[in-house]
């Protein structure tokens, strides 16, 4: 017997017993006829069983359904919340409070999660209006500029008119992007697998915005050990989308005549790892678990790119996911920032 694990039958018979026991032996030591003594033990015995079970059942049990049955309520079928009702085993006092305990620690948690989701909501929200305000502001006070006092200098007015345009094209982006990374979140993306050799789009994308670097100095090459052709199977151009966003971010964040290299490496049999290095001014290790969320940019990250929409890393993360393959950020402040992600190797 295990006294802290009684289930209700046991706890009823074990107390009817502790009072059947004296009672029979008070009637033997008082009346000395042990066939008594054993009838009345007998019928104390059961008598007692049967009043105490039945208490049990109609009391305390029944209160312990009520339990269950709140406790299920939310998402109990008709069929369960019929068990949990009427049928529910008996279950020792222990039983109930680890079942108690572990659907307020499941509320707990939910909990947390709508706390962190709340939190989520208001930053997002926050982020999304100051992502807005900055050029929709530029763009008004530019405007009104010319509508109030039309400048007479042509090349002014062209001047005004150009940077209302780049503000223009900044918020035709945002809105790109955001309804992009809306159409990834509900699993819209279809992928168009291929096999291409990785090397070769890593030179083709720096290539294409190369002119970016030029102002830097940044120059790009391939690690030693790693100019062997390896292809992988994946959709070339939404991985194109993703190594220009990844070399974007190099170039931004890298030093004047800094380099920006990438690392090819076979995991496995099944995976090939792609990594894109910088020597710029590098991440605070705080902020990295927050670093693929929409909209999350550092301080030091907004000062040095006040132009960028903020959901760029938030992409590849989709991206990289609906390939089923992961992706990270590895940094150290004034070292560096090493951007990595895993693509399936080629498929025969």
């Amino acid at each position: 017997m295990n006294p802290k694990n009684l289930s209700p039958r046991q706890l009823s018979f074990y107390t009817a017993l502790a009072l059947a026991i004296p009672v029979s032996l008070l009637l033997y030591i008082v009346d000395r006829r042990w066939l008594f003594s054993v009838v009345a033990f007998v019928v104390l015995l059961i008598g007692a069983y049967i009043l105490i079970s039945f208490m049990l059942d109609n009391f305390i049990y029944r209160k312990i359904k009520l339990i269950y049955k709140f406790i299920y309520q939310t998402k109990a079928t008709k069929r369960e919340e019929t068990y949990y009702k009427y049928i529910l085993p008996k279950k020792s006092i222990k039983e109930v409070t680890e079942d108690v305990e572990a659907w307020a620690q499941q509320n707990q948690k939910q909990m947390e999660q709508l706390k962190a989701n709340e939190q989520f909501r208001r930053e997002f929200l926050q982020n999304l209006a100051h992502e807005f305000k900055t050029p929709i502001f530029t763009i008004q006070s530019y405007v009104d500029t010319l509508l109030q006092d039309e400048p007479e200098d042509p090349e002014l007015r062209k001047k005004f008119l150009k940077k209302t345009s780049r503000n223009v094209e900044r918020l035709t982006n945002l809105l790109n992007d955001l309804d992009e990374i809306s159409s990834l979140e509900r699993g819209e993306l279809v992928l168009v697998k291929t096999n291409f050799v990785i090397q070769d789009l890593l030179k083709d994308s720096f290539e294409s915005i190369s002119i970016k670097a030029e102002p830097k100095n940044i120059s790009f090459s391939i690690k030693k050990g790693c100019e062997a052709p390896i292809a992988v199977h994946a959709d070339k151009e939404k991985i194109r989308q993703v190594v220009l966003n990844l070399l974007e971010n190099a170039i931004k964040y890298g030093r004047p005549n800094g380099t920006v290299k990438a690392g090819i490496y076979r995991t496995d049999d099944k995976r090939i790892l792609i990594e894109i290095s910088d020597d710029g001014v590098g991440i605070d290790a705080k902020f990295l678990p927050r670093i693929f969320e929409r909209f999350y940019r550092t301080d030091t990250g907004r000062r040095m790119d006040a132009t960028g929409s903020g959901l760029g890393l938030a992409i590849c993360k989709h991206i990289i996911e609906a390939h089923g393959q992961t992706i990270h950020i590895r940094s150290t402040q004034d070292v560096g920032t090493s951007a990595g992600f895993t693509l399936r190797a080629k498929k025969d």
